[in-house]
This record gives C-alpha cells, structure tokens and sequence, in this order.
C-alpha cells in the first residue's frame, strides 16, 4: 500500500499556465510541471505548492514508504464544477493506483475547502499548507516607496509639505497654545495640498502666458476683468465700512453685520461682474462666429441676482430696524413690499434678458439654445 501525496489546485491555474491536462502523476512528471509553471509565472504560489509535494513525497520514499506524488486540478469555471472535475480526478488516482492514504498539499485557503471533499473518497493523513516567506505585498511596498523617493515633482509635492510643517511644529508649540498651534499646522498642510491637487501652480504658471495672449489679440475682456477686479475691491471696502458694531454678541450679531456687508457690496460686486461679462460679450461681438445665447443672458442675469439678493437683504435690515423704510413716489414701502418689488425685479430683467437674447439670436435652433 502506498500513500497519495496530492497537489491540489482548485482555481486550474496550474493546467492553464502549463497547458497540460490533470491529473499529473509521477516525480518526473511533476518536476517537469514545476519547470513549466514557473517559467510561465514565476510568482506563482503554485510553484511552490508543486515543490512542496515533491518534497514530502522525497521525505516518504527516504522513511522507506511508497508514495505517488500527483497533481489534479478544477478544470471548469464554476466552483461546483471545478469541486466535481477535483472529485472525478481523485477517483481516477483511487482506481488505478489504491493508495492507503493521502496528504494534500495546498497553498491558499480556498483550495483547502476542497479537503472535505477528497476525505470523502480516501483517507487523510495531513494538509500541509505553503506559506511563502516573502510576502509580496511588503516587496510592492518596498518598491513603490524607492520609485517615489526616486519622482522629484512627487517629493516636491508631498515631502517639502510635510517637512515644512513638522519643522514648524516645534516653534509654534513653544510660542502659543497647542490647539491655536495645531490648528495653523493642520490649515498650512491643508493649504499646501489644495495648492497642488487644485493645480493652482499650473494655473499661476500659465496665466502670464495667457494674459500677454490676450493683450496680443486685442481682447475688451482683458481690461474689463481689471476693472471688475477693482470694483469688487471697492464693494468689499465699503462693505466693511458699512458693518456698524452692535453691543449685542453671538449668532444674531453676526448676522446682521453679514447683511449689512451683503447690502452695501453688492451692487458693487453685481457692477463687477456685469463689466467682466460685458467685457467677454464685446469679444464675441468683434469675432466672426457671432454671439452665443449664453453671453446674452449672463449680464442680465447678473442683474437679476444683483436685486435679489440686494432686496432679501435690505428685508432683514428693515425689519430690525437698522435701515429705513424706502419711499417709492411718495409711498412709504414696508419691508415685505421692499422685498416684492426687488424680487419682481429681478424676475422682470430676467425675462427681458431672455427675450433679448432669443431675438439677437434668431437664427439659432432649439437645440442648439437647450445644450448651450
């Protein structure tokens, strides 16, 4: 009597890779597959698993015992079916050779729950599962670290950071309060990321580039968006000379002081933007491919909002008492009628925007309009 040491591969990763059928039997034959397997992949387990076999079956014969070394695999791509092929594949080693008893050798946890299933047609001395020393997710760790310390644009963006704030660590902790330090190292390293997964240095990196572009061209748009930017300086200024301070503290104060900043700038920021997009509407005047629809609306649209938000502020304000009531042709307006007649407003410029702009542009189709 002799006993089965059995190779097991549930996933037939062994047949594929050698391209040969299952069983294998005998030493020769198996050494033979461990040859073909690994040259076809070198890191695969199943080399191991395959010398691992041959091994003990070596270890056998010099204790004096008779041992059949053999490989079956689960030839089919369902794992019911793959179980059967492993079962048919045993039978087969069972009848033609009649071992006494068998160890499997595995090397994964899914090729040993298929042991239950072999147990059932012989008996089963020992599972022997291969383990392999060097673990390969530590080596990929291992090389990916060397090729990241090895980018210079990957050092520059995380490493300089890091280092930067662990540098200045130390002297903010010694200078001010812990939690006032880590809150001016966490908004440094936060900062820094934005900075570069925002690619806000490619974008300062190619505005010169672009500006002298636009200056070249004779573009309006450039020097409107000067002048936007300066009006939207001056409606922040007057905004915050608007804020009056309150003897009241906490959530209310707060609020009133945003609304007295969001009803003075405003107009000035709203003024802002309609000379930027007057600017860009001017450009497409000038070109040959005409005016698309959508530079159309935006200034009336910008003025649209412009009231809106001008009148739900002036709402609030009027209501506690810190602006006074307005006088429409004699008639004192009270802060709901306030509120109406911005917001009919900004309803009526809008309306008026895109009635302009479907009649300058007659000649564009309905859908050409909806994917605009």
């Amino acid at each position: 009597m002799s006993t089965l040491v059995l190779c097991v591969d549930r996933s037939n990763d062994i047949g594929r890779k050698a391209g040969l059928p299952t069983p294998v039997v005998g030493w020769e034959a198996v050494r033979s597959l461990v040859t073909d397997v690994g040259l076809a992949d070198p890191e695969d387990s199943n080399v191991n698993c395959l010398l691992e076999a041959l091994r003990v079956s070596r270890d056998l014969r010099d204790e004096q015992e008779d041992s059949i070394v053999a490989v079956v695999s689960g030839v089919n791509d369902t794992l019911v079916g793959a179980d059967r092929s492993l079962a048919a594949q045993v039978d087969e080693l069972v009848d033609e050779y009649d071992p006494e008893s068998a160890i499997v050798v595995v090397d994964s946890a899914s090729d040993e729950r298929v042991v239950p299933v072999i147990e059932s047609r012989l008996r089963i001395d020992s599972v022997d599962r291969v383990v392999v020393r060097q673990a390969h997710d530590i080596e990929s760790t291992y090389y990916l670290l060397k090729q990241f310390l090895a980018d210079e644009e990957l050092r520059s963006t995380i490493l300089v950071p890091l280092g930067a704030t662990l540098l200045l660590m130390p002297l903010l902790l010694t200078r001010f309060e812990p939690q006032l330090a880590f809150a001016v190292i966490g908004s440094v390293l936060g900062a820094a990321l934005l900075y570069k997964g925002l690619a806000i240095d490619q974008l300062l990196a190619e505005s010169p580039e672009k500006i002298r572009d636009a200056l070249y061209s004779g573009q309006v748009s450039i020097v409107t968006y000067v002048v936007a930017a300066g009006l939207t300086l001056v409606g922040a200024f007057l905004g915050a000379l608007s804020v009056t301070p309150l003897t009241g503290s906490g959530t209310s104060a707060t609020l009133i002081s945003t609304m007295q900043f969001i009803y003075h700038a405003v107009p000035w920021l709203a003024l802002a933007a309609l000379t930027a997009s007057a600017g860009r509407l001017l450009d497409e005047l000038i070109g040959t491919d005409g005016v698309s629809r959508q530079y159309l609306n935006l200034p009336f649209g910008i003025v649209a909002l412009g009231l809106v938000v001008r009148g739900f502020a002036g709402w609030f304000l009027q209501r506690e008492g810190i602006l006074s009531d307005a006088v429409l042709f004699s008639w004192a307006l009270s802060a709901r009628q306030r509120l109406a007649l911005f917001i009919v407003g900004g309803i009526v410029v809008s309306v008026i925007g895109v009635r302009i702009a479907a009649t300058m542009s007659e000649n564009e189709t309905l859908e050409e309009a909806v994917e605009q």
